[in-house]
């Protein structure tokens, strides 16, 4: 890693403030330099380290989630997009300090605990030892969590709010259903909802039952042991299907009341892309929601929506509060040193840890 240290001087009204700026050239980061398996990531020493726009944070990783978009970037998911671009830096959530900042930031300082998410088509991603985020796309760490804590929550939880609050608009006394709750999006779901006031059913694995029931679900169902369309009764104000695919979406779709939201992750943009390129396939995505949305809404009175994580300041500030107060979180399963990133890929590609990852710097 290669810094450069700068001393300045800045006037305060009440006292004059010296500090030192560190400027990092190079640092060690995780590079993607072409698809495949675990065994394709590179941990280098001396990547270079971009120079800050006027709306941008240097953030000092302590700690990165592994999101399910990550190693399927890494294997291949979007190259019609990223491929051109290669070497990409994985990695979406982040939780560290602020190392510098960009001339016009103003909510964040130097020194300053903060935790956050990438837009899932950025390229340089946050596993590295300094990653580069917008101002919009972080905030205050919560005291009461740890950086790893921290690390699993952005991503996921910002994915269910703009799903939530901004297409479905849920409010207190409406029904939700959330197919596949054992996962972190579906369980950031959950969590919002019960504070909202709503009352929510989930489908799940049987080892994931408990947890959901305590975090406030009134009804889990084992899809692996149940009937789904006999286990669950009555009609909802919005679903918010984190499997996709034409079973689950069937049962969602059903199970809603005309008015109601039905939201998906699966959208099918990247992958039609992927296969036709890209000034086919984003068309023929484009064509086949449009498709989709007039014909649910013709023959069940209901919006259907792809739906996925955008940089939100105001929902990032609510997951903060929310996180601070005890009221939502992401249990992580395992850690790993950064070092050993690819070993971590590889456990999740063979599913021999269900939950979150975290990836630690020292």
């Amino acid at each position: 890693m290669q810094i450069l240290k700068s001393r300045k001087t800045l006037n305060d009204p009440v006292s004059s403030l010296r500090f030192v700026r560190f400027m990092v050239t190079t640092c060690r980061a995780v590079v993607l330099p072409r698809f495949g398996g675990p065994e394709v990531l590179q941990l280098r020493s001396n990547v270079q380290v971009p120079d800050l726009k006027p709306n941008e944070l240097l953030v000092r990783t302590r700690a990165v989630s592994i999101n399910p978009l990550d190693t399927r970037m890494r294997s291949g998911y979007g190259r019609s997009l990223f491929e051109p671009l290669l070497p990409l830096i994985l990695g979406r959530d982040i939780s560290g300090e602020v190392a510098a900042v960009g001339a016009s930031v103003r909510s964040l300082t130097v020194g300053q605990e903060v935790f956050g998410a990438l837009h899932p088509t950025a390229i340089r991603g946050t596993y590295a030892d300094y990653a580069i985020l917008s101002e919009d796309e972080l905030t205050p760490k919560p005291v009461s969590v740890s950086h790893v804590e921290a690390s699993a929550i952005p991503f996921a939880a910002l994915t269910a709010w703009r799903a939530l609050k901004s297409t479905a608009r849920i409010s207190e006394g409406q029904r939700l259903l959330v197919v596949g709750g054992g996962g972190a999006v579906g369980f950031a779901a959950i969590q919002f909802s019960v504070v909202v006031g709503c009352h929510v059913t989930t489908t799940c694995g049987s080892k994931s039952i408990d947890r959901l029931l305590a975090a406030g679900a009134e009804q889990a169902v084992d899809y692996t042991a149940e009937n789904i369309e006999l286990a669950i009764r009555g009609k909802f104000d919005a679903v918010l299907d984190t499997i996709g695919g034409p079973e689950t979406e069937r049962l969602g779709i059903n199970f809603l009341k005309r008015g109601g939201h039905y939201m998906t992750l699966h959208g099918e943009a990247a992958s039609l892309a992927d296969r036709y390129g890209l000034a086919v396939g984003l068309p023929v995505a484009t064509a086949g929601l449009m498709k989709k949305r007039i014909q649910y809404w013709y023959s069940h009175g209901i919006e259907y929506s792809y739906t996925y994580m955008r940089a939100d300041a105001e929902g990032l500030d609510e997951i903060r509060r929310l996180s601070e107060a005890g009221k939502l979180k992401i249990p992580v399963d395992k850690t790993f040193p950064i070092t050993q990133v690819k070993e971590a890929h590889e456990a999740k590609d063979k599913r021999l840890i269900p939950g979150k990852v975290v990836l630690e710097f020292d």
